[in-house]
C-alpha cells in the first residue's frame, strides 16, 4: 500500500481525530492513502462511519500497543 501521509491524532478526544483526518484528506488527490495513528477508542467505529459517509474507503485497520491505526483511500 502506497502511503501518501501518515496522521499522528494520538491523545487527541472525539471528534478531533475525525476533525484532523478530514483536514489531511483534504489535502491529498482522489486514491491517495491517508494512515492515521489515535489512541481514542471511540474511532473504531467514528472513522469507518465517518470514511463511508464522506465518500471514502476504510482499507484496514488495526490495534498496536494501545495505538488504533486506519488507511482511507480518497475518494
Amino acid at each position: 500500500m502506497n502511503i501518501a501521509k501518515v496522521l499522528d491524532a494520538k491523545g487527541l478526544a472525539c471528534p478531533m481525530p475525525i476533525v484532523k483526518t478530514k483536514k489531511a484528506l483534504n489535502g491529498l488527490e482522489s486514491g491517495q492513502v491517508l494512515e492515521i495513528h489515535t489512541t481514542d477508542k471511540g474511532a473504531k467505529n467514528d472513522m469507518a462511519a465517518w470514511a463511508k459517509s464522506g465518500g471514502h474507503e476504510l482499507v484496514k485497520h488495526e490495534e498496536e500497543n494501545e495505538i488504533l491505526k486506519f488507511w482511507i483511500k480518497k475518494g
